[in-house]
């Protein structure tokens, strides 16, 4: 493939001075490193120098398109971009970065997803351009994944929290930032850096690392460690300046966050700090209002008091600022998408993440710089420091990657690895009546609630063990038909195990209560029930006739393996709630605290 390394010049001598390599045979001794930065940030701007304005504008972007491989048409892309196959996305607006999902058809399995990554790369050193894309994903394991099986799966952040381990925090990251580099992702947009102080947040919730800052400050500085220094590709802390107290999900309304300045200084800040010691390359923004931060109403994302007057001038941040999805609604109410776009750029931000217009969005800012709105000189700040930034990860230097190595993701010692972390995350709450462990006797177990895989994960487990399973799956909002069905086969079994998601949430996700109703009535048969979450450890909130409570953060097979290990007594349950929990509707008044865990 020597047509994807034929560089231009300027980017090969940008590669070289960054690296600290000399092109000459007779090498010389590495220069200092100030020096080194200065050549490469010469080079940069000469490379920016070279490029046209409507190529500049192009950079800014990250894309998505559909489909798994990037020559293969799809109507939807036609609608969105106005051409068919991810090539000619790629082609047509010369994008600086990418992004994959699950749920849009880019993520088959390892050998597709490291092949379409090389077509995209291919694709854009093919333009006139020739600068190779950034391509990231959303990999923050847990709740939030975008590429499954075969890869390594971890339980997710909130699972982190509750193992309290900053070394095992890197590990998880450092595993998958290997895997995702060997599929030819260079960014991943995790750790999440957000603080969960509200239970009745909607959208992060396990995605966080723990209520407590400081906790959630350590571990998020080791998973900067991890994905960076260990794994070599560009880590991103989110949601900035943080999402964690919040009703409102930013993906349909605009969030308000009414902390003051001194709460926010000790509740928000502290995680993005320490990203930002820790070397942090890329920090996301949040589409919210936090009027202690400014109080002009805008969305945090729009904000350029928030974004260049806290993040860049007070806290220091020197790396590259990408939005959160502006297809978003809480960020398109305001203004609508072009405008968006346009002051996103004036409040200070580098990367425009998932443009739902982009033609339209992509006019919008290169119109701004022509009509003297936005100056040249703010997009090719913004340029140099992408720039920098592929250059750091490597992308610049080799754009591709090997196709047989890509299929040996998730090896047994990775897997390994990651269910031992997994297993010091569960946590016991509540065992009144002294139910676990159970007994090695053979016994028939009733796997309900929440979750078609989950479920089906658990019995799994529970079936290696010899245990005879009957898996009665009723979902997040059960019928009374599906609740009365467990219940009747719960007479027949000795012990049911039943899982709830989100079983507080009665605004989105369970409208009706019915996994309380659920809970409530597999409790009424007087047999053996053993309930857990396998999400937000709040849901015990609205159990409180349940004797034993287990908490698992995670509903992957890597989680369901690790509560079976509890369930039967493999391994002691070790993990320690890192939020608190409150009396439902009472939020100010403890029912578990921070730290809480039981074990034998």
């Amino acid at each position: 493939m020597p047509a994807l390394r034929r560089l231009s010049l300027a980017g090969l001598a940008l590669a070289t001075a960054i690296s600290g390599v000399t092109m000459t045979a007779s090498a010389k001794p590495p220069e200092p490193v100030p020096t080194a930065q200065a050549q490469a940030r010469a080079q940069a701007e000469r490379t920016i120098a070279g490029m046209s304005l409507a190529e500049k504008v192009g950079q800014l972007f990250v894309l998505f398109a559909y489909g798994p491989d990037a020559h293969q048409p799809d109507a939807r892309n036609t609608t969105l971009y106005g051409v068919a196959t991810q090539a000619e996305v790629v082609a047509k607006f010369k994008p600086g970065g990418w992004i994959y999902f699950d749920g849009r058809g880019n993520v088959q399995n390892p050998t597709q997803v490291a092949t379409l990554s090389n077509q995209l790369q291919r694709a854009a050193i093919g333009t006139g351009l020739r600068v190779p894309l950034l391509i990231a994903t959303d990999q923050e394991q847990g709740v939030v994944t975008r590429i499954g099986p075969p890869a390594t799966q971890f339980g997710g952040n909130m699972a982190l929290g509750a193992g309290r381990s900053a070394a095992d925090a890197r590990t998880a990251a450092a595993i998958t930032g290997r895997e995702l580099k060997a599929l030819g992702i260079r960014q991943d947009y995790a750790p999440v850096a957000d603080v969960n102080v509200n239970p009745l947040n909607p959208v992060i919730g396990t995605r966080s690392f723990s209520s407590d800052p400081k906790l959630a400050a350590d571990l998020t500085a080791a998973q900067v460690q991890g994905f960076q220094r260990d794994a070599g590709i560009t880590a991103t802390a989110k949601h900035f300046p943080g999402h964690g107290d919040t009703v409102d999900d930013s993906h349909n309304h605009l969030p308000t966050i009414n902390h003051t300045l001194e709460e926010w200084n000790r509740i928000d800040a502290p995680p993005f700090k320490a990203a930002i010691k820790a070397g942090i390359d890329s920090i996301m923004t949040a589409h919210i209002v936090v009027p202690a931060l400014d109080p002009s109403g805008d969305p945090a994302t729009l904000s350029k008091p928030i974004l260049t007057g806290v993040l860049r001038k007070q806290l220091g941040f020197q790396g590259v600022i990408v939005t959160d999805g502006l297809e978003m609604a809480a960020v398109r109410e305001q203004y609508g998408d072009a405008e968006a776009a346009v002051r996103a750029i004036e409040a200070g931000v580098d990367q425009l993440l998932l443009p739902p217009a982009p033609q339209l969005q992509y006019d919008a800012v290169l119109n701004a710089v022509r009509s003297g709105r936005i100056s040249e000189h703010r997009i090719n700040e913004s340029l140099l420091r992408i720039l920098l930034l592929k250059l750091k990860n490597g992308v610049l230097f080799q754009p591709t990657v090997d196709v047989a190595k890509a299929a040996q993701i998730g090896p047994a010692a990775s897997l390994a690895t990651a269910q031992k972390i997994v297993d010091k995350s569960i946590t016991l709450v509540k065992d009144n009546t002294k139910t676990l462990p159970l007994s090695n006797t053979p016994r028939k177990v009733l796997v309900t609630g929440w979750g078609v895989s989950t479920t089906q994960n658990l019995a799994n487990s529970l079936t290696k063990r010899g245990v005879a399973v009957t898996v009665a799956q009723t979902g997040a909002a059960p019928t009374d038909a599906a609740i009365a069905g467990s219940v009747a086969k719960a007479a027949e079994n000795d012990v049911t195990v039943v899982l709830t998601q989100k079983a507080w949430d009665t605004k989105i996700t369970d409208k009706q209560g019915k996994q309380r109703k659920l809970v409530n009535d597999l409790l009424a048969t007087g047999k053996t029930v053993i309930v857990v979450a396998v999400r937000d450890p709040y849901d015990i909130a609205y159990f409180d006739a349940a004797p034993t409570y287990v908490a698992t953060y995670g509903y992957s097979a890597v989680s369901m393996e690790s509560l079976t290990k509890v369930l039967y007594g493999e391994i002691k349950p070790v993990g320690k709630l890192p939020v608190d929990i409150p009396v439902a509707g009472e939020p100010q008044k403890p029912l578990y605290s921070f730290g809480h865990g039981m074990s034998w």
